[in-house]
């Protein structure tokens, strides 16, 4: 479902098939979670998305001035517009779950959650600075800044209010902060995870959920058994290679689906045909490549086999767990600039013995972080693309990983990233002054939710809407807001949702401290699909001079190989490669309203 709108004096067009409402200014394409209502002084206030909010709270925020907290004061994740004479007021979520996008058109703005649609409108062309920081600098999510995948079309920031006015500039204020509040995080995330988990039960009986035996996605389906009403089940799907019926990941999620009666638990196994690689440039259209591009085939034969075999149109995952729930090593910067040498020495001794390194130079690493701005890491980072040498300071506690460019990007790629790394350096931060763990955390999960909403277009084009309760606002705020006393050690795996989860999850896997890999598919489906691949590099990062095609060849037969290196800059590229490849496909037509699409 796509949907967007206009700002009074930047025309009235929309998506060919979408209806309107009467003025020309909101526009939606097929069913879609909205809800809009007039408000006393001629305006219209809409609820865009999953939203937890009854009509009755929603009519009577609309007779008056809206909250700010007004995206993250219900469970679910959804936006809010305002539409007041020539004044359009946009309120995004905290975690950008719900991605919107503005960009100038005509006299005005138009906005939508697509940034590809904006694109298609005003026919901008694909910028290879964001095409570049996609490939290179997925690492430093704090790199991207508003950029989006077409020039001219920005993100709006997410947990801001945002005033597009014809004639004037973005007027953004940030409505959002994870700013601490006393107590811990595990009651205020039971609550909100409960919330968020019924609305999406009680919006579609025939919701399905993710159970790969980890802890976020066994929790989700639990609470969604729980939520069912008596005599109701819960079909949930574990995928699994064909002929592997054993394994860490199998044993969990069996485990979790014999610990409540309403749960249905499917094996799907997955033959050769689903091997990440395959076929990927028939990967859907998307506002940017999706995490899943290289997986496709394996999650599209999951979406499909769920939606003809149990009728699925609604599914739950667990993604954005990791992100929401993670403690970065930074938190031990935290401990000692709020003078709690103690912990921080007994933290740092955890984290050493888990990663086999002595303890003082973590906590050295530490102390120099205290010391270091976001801005000034992001300037470290463009310096070190300049020089071509590796980012200082190569230890654990740091702003951003220490990811050295490969050998296939080109000088031009070091230059756009240093371009777009200065620029997002020198622009205000918008969250300041706020611990750094907090502060990492807001980046990372922000990029886990605009990303996962590509995932989310990738399962629509099979039928299936992919919710993340994870990324919703009013979850994101109940963990990020913890105060760093409340705060778990860095080195335990998950414990605030342990905790949050106690009598729900079998007490065999809570005690679980790892996650299954698919990774040794990732190199079979290299191997398998090595010939394609090898000729899909010799293109549109090439033609955009970001890669050199035969270093980058040779680097792919080393992969296929088993040669032990890092595949993330490797496969952001074949993503970003099978992604700019459907912008050849025809762009989705505009049109000005008939008088019969529109809304009454």
């Amino acid at each position: 479902m796509i949907f967007g709108g206009f700002t009074f004096g930047s025309g009235g067009c929309q998506l060919a098939g979408a209806t309107s409402d009467p003025g020309g200014l909101l526009w939606q394409t097929g069913p879609a979670d909205i809800r809009s209502f007039a408000a006393p002084d001629g305006g219209r206030v809409t609820v865009l998305g999953c939203c937890g909010a009854t009509d009755t709270e929603l009519h009577s925020l609309s007779r008056r001035l809206l909250p700010e907290d007004i995206a993250w004061r219900w469970s679910g994740a959804y936006a809010v517009v305002e539409q007041r004479g020539p004044h359009t007021v946009v309120h995004t979520d905290p975690s950008g779950a719900v991605p919107l996008y503005a960009t100038r058109y005509e006299a005005g703005w138009a906005w939508s959650n697509s940034a590809r649609a904006l694109a298609d409108l005003t026919s901008a062309g694909v910028d290879p600075i964001r095409v570049a920081v996609a490939v290179f600098l997925a690492h430093v999510p704090a790199a991207v800044g508003p950029r989006t995948f077409f020039t001219g079309v920005q993100q709006l920031p997410p947990g801001a209010r945002i005033e597009l006015t014809a004639g004037r500039d973005l007027r953004c204020a940030t409505v959002w902060r994870p700013d601490p509040v006393p107590g811990p995080a595990h009651d205020r995330l039971r609550s909100a995870l409960e919330e968020a988990v019924r609305l999406r039960v009680a919006s579609d009986p025939d919701l399905t959920c993710d159970l790969s035996g980890g802890l976020d996605s066994s929790s989700l389906a639990l609470l969604a058994a729980t939520a069912r009403p008596d005599g109701e089940t819960l079909h949930t799907v574990t995928v699994h290679p064909a002929g592997q019926t054993d394994g860490a990941d199998l044993t969990y999620a069996r485990l979790a689906a014999a610990h409540h009666p309403r749960l249905v638990h499917h094996l799907l196994p997955l033959g050769t045909e689903h091997l990440p690689y395959t076929d990927i440039t028939t990967v859907p259209a998307t506002d940017e490549p999706a995490p899943s591009t290289l997986t496709r085939a394996r999650l599209e034969g999951q979406l499909r086999w769920m939606r003809d075999q149990l009728g699925s149109r609604t599914h739950l995952t667990g993604d954005g767990g990791d992100s929401v729930l993670f403690v970065p090593a930074a938190h031990l910067a935290d401990l000692l600039r709020h003078r709690l040498h103690r912990r921080a020495a007994a933290e740092a001794a955890g984290w050493a013995r888990l990663r086999h390194r002595p303890v003082l130079p973590l906590l050295r690493e530490a102390r120099t972080l205290t010391r270091t701005s976001r801005a000034q890491a992001l300037a470290d980072q463009a310096a070190a693309l300049e020089s071509g040498s590796a980012p200082a300071g190569q230890g654990d506690v740091r702003w951003f990983p220490a990811v050295p460019l490969p050998r296939w990007a080109t000088s031009t790629a070091a230059g756009m990233l240093s371009d777009a790394v200065h620029d997002v350096a020198a622009a205000a931060d918008p969250l300041p002054s706020l611990d750094l763990a907090a502060r990492i955390l807001v980046d990372e999960v922000r990029e886990v939710a605009r990303t996962a909403a590509a995932d989310a277009q990738l399962a629509a084009a099979s039928g299936i809407e992919l919710h993340n309760p994870f990324l919703d606002g009013s979850v994101v705020d109940a963990v990020l807001r913890t105060e760093v006393r409340a705060r778990p050690p860095v080195h335990t795996y998950k414990p605030v949702l342990v905790r949050a989860m106690s009598g729900v999850l079998p007490d065999a896997l809570a005690a679980r401290t790892t996650k299954g890999s698919f990774n040794i598919d990732h190199y079979t489906g290299l191997r398998a699909n090595l010939p394609d691949l090898q000729r899909l590099v010799d293109g549109r990062l090439a033609a955009l001079g970001l890669a050199d095609p035969a270093l980058l060849r040779a680097h792919l037969a080393q992969a296929a190989a088993g040669i032990p290196m890092p595949l993330a800059p490797l496969e952001q590229a074949l993503a970003a490669e099978a992604w700019l490849r459907t912008l050849d496909r025809p762009a989705t037509p505009w049109s000005r309203p008939r008088e019969g699409d529109r809304r009454g």
